[in-house]
């Protein structure tokens, strides 16, 4: 068994920006233990047992390698996948019900977890994600934030949509992604154009999300490490394909600049994270042509890697000191590559 103090990273066997932040804490000379909860229960076990005080264990078990978490320096849950059942499991019921057992079952062994987590265990991680809270709390802060309806009354989504003159997009009210036909399809910000309006009705099947619609000039991703703030510039509206939704990449030709983003700002996506129970955050703001700062949302596990490789910000850098231990700020503005990555 491993005695020496390991960061456990928990994610998907095919993951490039853990692979990245893996190899600089491995040449700290770290030991680090990967574990993608797919593997769970069918290749990994874990054991927890509470006994006299202070005689509990918590192990985990995969390829032959027992991991003690209730000895780990950090944990770092990134982008893990799925409990799968054992593949004898044939009948569908079953195998739904023992997915849904063993989702649980981790979800209760990391939130026993004693060492720091980043973001966060999963349970707050999915707690940070839900959107009204966090336009709540970003309004709470001081962050402008823009006119939004969640509803799936269509109704109200019409008198939303008169209200702002027509102005509004649409977002999904949960997950952006879903896996149908062994392919991945997102749905995206899309404006509400006149032709919607005829498909209001359906609102009453399920949610959505409306929006007015925020004048960009660029937009800005924050990514929050820590109490370390790195900002790009993010020149969405020098392409139509990326003028509504910049995840409509295209990275050639949409310029990515570091940013120096004011303190306060800064200071407020800071706060922000830390009432949501973060340690790391993506927020993407707007910078308005009249220069008003609009919050648009946070997510606990927003990619960063092609920002990273476009501005030069040293965000892996400086998460592979948080889950190291040596995440040290005194206070003063901490510039990582250029000006506008401070804390």
């Amino acid at each position: 068994m491993s005695t020496a103090p390991a960061i456990l990273i928990v994610t998907c066997r095919k993951d490039q920006t853990a692979d990245l932040v893996m190899g600089k804490l491995q040449r700290r000379g770290l030991a680090i233990h990967r574990f993608d909860p797919a593997d769970f229960p069918s290749r990994a076990t874990l054991s927890q047992s509470f006994d006299s005080p202070g005689s509990g264990s918590m192990r985990l078990q995969v390829d032959g390698t027992t991991l003690d978490l209730l000895q780990l320096r950090s944990a770092w849950f990134r982008r893990p996948g799925a409990p799968t059942p054992h593949a004898d499991v044939c009948d569908p019921e079953l195998r739904a019900y023992l997915a849904a057992e063993c989702a649980q079952r981790l979800d209760d062994a990391w939130s026993s977890l004693t060492c720091s987590c980043v973001p966060a265990i999963p349970t707050v991680i999915a707690r940070a994600s839900l959107k009204a809270a966090q336009l709540g709390i970003a309004q709470e802060l001081g962050f402008e934030i823009a006119p939004t309806l969640f509803t799936h009354d269509p109704q109200a989504a019409l008198e939303f949509h008169r209200r702002h003159e027509g102005r509004i997009v649409s977002k999904l009210a949960g997950p952006a992604f879903n896996d149908r036909f062994l392919q991945r399809w997102v749905r995206y910000t899309e404006p509400v154009s006149a032709r919607d309006l005829c498909a209001f009705e359906s609102l009453r099947f399920g949610p959505v999300v409306l929006q007015a619609w925020v004048p960009k000039r660029i937009e800005l991703r924050v990514t929050v490490v820590g109490d370390h703030v790195f900002t790009a510039e993010i020149h969405s509206q020098d392409r139509a394909r990326t003028r509504v939704d910049w995840r409509r990449y295209d990275l050639a030709r949409t310029p990515h600049r570091i940013h120096d983003l004011p303190k306060a700002v800064a200071q407020r996506c800071i706060a922000l994270t830390r009432r949501l129970g973060l340690r790391y955050g993506a927020i993407d703001l707007v910078l308005t042509p009249d220069g008003r700062t609009v919050f648009l949302e946070i997510n606990p596990n927003g990619q960063f890697h092609w920002i990273e490789q476009l501005t030069g910000l040293a965000i892996s850098e400086a998460l592979a000191d948080l889950l190291a231990g040596e995440d040290c700020n005194d206070g003063s503005p901490r510039r990582d590559a250029g000006e506008g990555a401070f804390a």
